[in-house]
């Protein structure tokens, strides 16, 4: 399996990771980016979607992390739910997570589990800080599936536990119901064994069909897929090669049929296919936002098909929802949590905050109607309330318009 496999046929063009931000910085991007080196990028790299490491592949990620270091990368990030990164045992992130340490940079975590096996996957990315001695950042804070739901306080207090026993921890959400992420996901991991091709043909076998739902059903753990967690409704189709079905959710799609036989069809003829799958309750959404550990942020890849609506309007939500509707915190503490809380986690210098010697990077809005109404079905919705945006001090929204201006930098750690 290669690197084009997963980019579902993109052009993929070898690059150093001082290359990479080097084409970012040429490309003129429009607002300020910053860049993790990714675990699943490194593993890609030295060993390619195979279970098991090759001898000197652990070696080589080390040195290509260093290396990404060195060039500017502001941490190190994984990815334990997604080929190849699922594969990795905690031995092995920890290896990676010490060279982080060596250039005082966190470790960021997309846990191996936000469901079921929630509290396990917490200890484990603890552990790491611990034994690497590197600050955390949890990714996408939750407790996700309905027989998670209300364990937001459990998150939270084993946050805290780690906390006063010596590991500098943190984390972050997105304001929404419903996660964003690979149809696949639905699947236990064990389907997308052998890379692509071995995944697409266990879905054309009947009895491995079966196998894989009993599978996703016996026992809801960090292995078993999404499916146990959600229901047809809740799945909604948002990138397919067929636009038929795109926009649709599973239960719509499957109508009279088995909605477990259309997933397995949906993602045989597009493995790469996404999905918008509501899994959070709403109470757990707001008791982990009131903690002070949580900031507010999202991740999205190139908007294609319908896309999450956070890519479009988290912090916009975030401020009208949640803040000026619910009260869920206050101003200042809201502010804080898009800002400063992020900014000095990663060691930003001179960013996240306003006053002499700041990078004057100013977004003005109006507490009064700023929001986003984007829904899940229509996510790219102009937010409303945001007039105005200043990068380094240049103007690029103005009256809530783009100027055109394309003023974003490359942040390199170390670099203002």
């Amino acid at each position: 399996m290669s690197f084009g496999d997963l980019a579902a046929g993109a052009t993929i063009e070898p690059a150093t990771f001082a290359e990479y931000l080097a084409r970012v910085e040429a490309a003129g991007p429009t607002n300020h980016i910053t860049a993790l080196v990714g675990h699943n990028t490194l593993r890609l790299t030295a060993n390619g979607t195979e279970v098991e490491l090759a001898d000197g592949a652990l070696d080589k990620m080390r040195r290509l992390a260093a290396e990404a270091f060195a060039a500017g990368a502001t941490g190190l990030s994984t990815g334990l739910i997604y080929i190849p990164g699922t594969y990795s045992d905690r031995d092995e992130v920890v290896a990676l997570a010490e060279i982080a340490h060596r250039f005082d940079r966190p470790y960021t975590s997309h846990m191996r589990d936000e469901g079921p096996a929630l509290e396990e996957a917490l200890d484990e990315a603890i552990d790491i800080g611990r034994r690497a001695r590197v600050r955390v950042q949890i990714s996408h804070c939750k407790a996700a599936g309905s027989a998670s739901h209300g364990k937001g306080r459990v998150l939270l207090d084993k946050l805290h536990a780690a906390r006063l026993d010596g590991v500098d921890i943190r984390g972050d959400q997105y304001p929404y119901l419903a996660g964003g992420t690979f149809l696949n996901a639905l699947f236990p991991a064990e389907a997308r064994e052998g890379g692509i091709a071995a995944f697409q043909n266990r879905l054309r076998d009947a009895a491995e069909v079966e196998r894989l739902r009993a599978r996703a059903l016996e026992a809801v753990d960090e292995t078993s897929g999404l499916w146990g967690q959600t229901t047809p409704d809740g799945v909604l189709v948002t990138r397919h090669h067929d636009p038929v079905v795109t926009g649709r959710t599973l239960a719509q799609i499957a109508g009279d049929r088995d909605p477990w036989l259309v997933a397995c069809e949906l993602v045989e003829r597009d493995p790469a296919a996404m999905m918008v799958v509501t899994i959070m309750s709403e109470e757990d959404v707001r008791t982990i936002m009131s903690d002070p550990l949580i900031g507010v942020g999202s991740d999205n890849g190139i908007p294609e098909g319908l896309d999450h609506p956070r890519t479009w309007g988290c912090f916009p939500r975030f401020l009208g929802r949640y803040v000026r509707e619910l009260g869920v915190v206050d101003w200042s503490e809201a502010i804080r949590k898009m800002t400063s809380a992020t900014a000095d986690q990663f060691r930003l210098t001179g960013r996240g905050w306003l006053g002499p010697g700041a990078i004057a990077d100013v977004t003005a809005f109006d507490p009064t109607t700023v929001g986003h109404d984007g829904t899940y079905e229509v996510p790219d919705v102009t937010p409303t309330g945001v007039p105005y945006v200043v990068l380094a001090g240049a103007l690029v929204v103005d009256g809530g318009v783009f100027t055109g201006e394309r003023l974003g930098r490359v942040i390199r750690a170390g670099s203002v």
